[in-house]
């Protein structure tokens, strides 16, 4: 049956936070933000995961100001702000009273799209955003996250949507971060899902790391999903998602429909390929499909993380080693999804298990506070079991955790106010209240995002002349329209 399909796009945040690291600046987005505004996405993200935190710590920029900038230059489709639930932009969670200011300051800076979720799926971490949000009329499509596991099954995720229905939302998407679903599976687990959302839209956000993502988009469709995530193709494939132009051309070969204006979202392609090879950033490629990635579900970005990391201490050969650890401990901690923090989380008992049993030890001699935290049940509900024994080594025998996480976080806002202000406003009291001293006087500092990219800032036929005097981009071409 022919269906029209609309697409969300990804390019300004989970894009170039898989590929360059989150690294593009506001700059950076100045002359491609207009043709993805007229190109006809329903939404643009923009802000959330690791933006906020990197522009803050790396670029120096304030990412408020990155929200007022962006709604000058994209006017017509709405701009997404994506958070952790209660953890906003951090891994640690918040008190109630910081999340409700956070919902005001998304609408004052004119974010008008929210897509939460709780990583661990524990809906109790998403009430206070998704109802925050959408009594100031912000548009508020929380996720759920999917993992492979025996656990994780096709009635434990309509259960979750069923929570979330109860809620109140205004659709819900599946965030499937390290690439898992496979076509087999969207054939069952779609309609399961939207069996208990009636007729509320329901999204796929899939990543490419299996290399399955674009085919499983299209599967995806034909099983009832309504709207895609997607990346220009510049910065699609390897960690990053399908790419909009080959989904698009897909899905009418298949006979559906999609109002999006393709030659638009060509001429983004276009000019990022060209800061893509002035800066010396990366472009996606599509990666092959290795089954060990369904074992430790560790995404690519993390590995190679993970690498440099193990070279350090001499372990850089044990690297294969330590994933296989890592899908134990996963399988040991009751299934927790391999996204963050937990993805983090993992890895590192995985290295501690190694090399403890190098020294002649046991796994588990030495635990992190934040897996022993988690085990308690202090990030929410784990969706399998843990064994008495592993729990009692992990927890030292305490009680579990039954609250929900932001109830036992005592109000901010009167503190902060007290010992950190006075403050010019409170887009600067929510700064203060995700970051210390330091790094907030630092941001403060730099001062207002220069929003010229200064390469680009160069009239745009004199710049291919000048790029294309040099030996490693003499190849390279870009279309210019009138």
């Amino acid at each position: 049956m022919s269906r029209d399909i609309k697409f969300i796009d990804v390019t300004l945040r989970d894009a170039h936070q898989c590929l360059w690291a989150t690294r593009m600046t506001t700059g950076m987005m100045k002359d491609i933000a207009p043709f993805l505004d007229r190109a006809g996405f329903e939404a643009i993200d923009l802000v959330g995961g690791a933006v906020f935190d990197v522009c803050v710590r790396f670029l120096r920029e304030d990412p408020w100001e990155r929200m007022r900038i962006l709604n000058t230059w994209i006017t017509e489709t709405p701009l997404i702000i994506h958070t952790r639930g209660q953890s906003l932009f951090t891994f640690e969670f918040f008190p109630d009273d910081i999340v409700e200011l956070a919902a005001e300051r998304f609408a004052a800076n004119g974010m008008r799209y929210h897509t939460p979720y709780d990583p661990l799926n524990d809906i109790r971490n998403l009430r206070i955003p998704v109802q925050a949000a959408r009594k100031l009329g912000i548009h508020t499509v929380p996720g759920l996250v999917y993992t492979y596991s025996p656990v994780h099954t096709d009635e434990y995720y309509r259960k979750k949507a069923l929570e979330l229905v109860e809620i109140g939302v205004d659709g819900i998407f599946i965030k499937d971060p390290s690439g898992l679903l496979t076509p087999e599976r969207v054939a069952t687990l779609v309609p399961a899902i939207k069996s208990a959302i009636g007729d509320l839209p329901l999204q796929l956000h899939s990543h490419c790391l299996s290399g399955l993502s674009p085919y499983v988009a299209l599967q995806a469709v034909e099983h009832g999903i309504d709207v895609l995530h997607t990346a220009t193709s510049t910065l699609a494939h390897g960690a990053s998602h399908p790419p909009t132009e080959r989904v698009v051309e897909n899905l009418r070969r298949r006979g559906h429909s999609a109002a999006l204006d393709l030659d638009a979202i060509r001429e983004v392609a276009e000019r990022l390929d060209y800061i893509a090879k002035v800066e010396g950033k990366p472009t996606g490629q599509p990666l092959d499909y290795d089954e060990f990635h369904f074992h430790h579900q560790v995404a690519g970005g993390m590995i190679s993380n993970l690498r440099v990391q193990l070279e350090t201490v001499g372990l850089a050969d044990r690297i294969t080693e330590i994933l296989e650890e890592a899908g134990r401990v996963r399988a040991d901690l009751g299934y927790p999804i391999v996204v963050s923090p937990f993805a983090q989380y993992i890895v590192t008992q995985a290295v501690l298990n190694v090399t403890s049993m190098d020294k002649g030890g046991q796994r588990y001699d030495s635990v992190p506070d934040e897996i022993r935290l988690y085990a308690r049940g202090g990030y929410g509900e784990i969706a399998g079991e843990i064994d008495a024994n592993l729990y009692d080594k992990l927890t030292g025998g305490k009680e579990i955790i039954t609250q929900r996480a932001g109830a036992l976080i005592e109000p901010a806002i009167a503190r902060l106010r007290k010992s950190r202000g006075p403050f010019a406003s409170d887009d600067d009291l929510l700064l203060a209240a995700f970051y210390d001293d330091t790094q907030y006087k630092a941001l403060k500092q730099a001062g207002p995002i220069d929003t010229e990219y200064r390469l680009a800032g160069t009239p745009l036929l004199t710049l291919l002349k000048e790029v294309a005097k040099r030996d490693d981009i003499k190849s390279f071409h870009l279309s210019v329209k009138p």
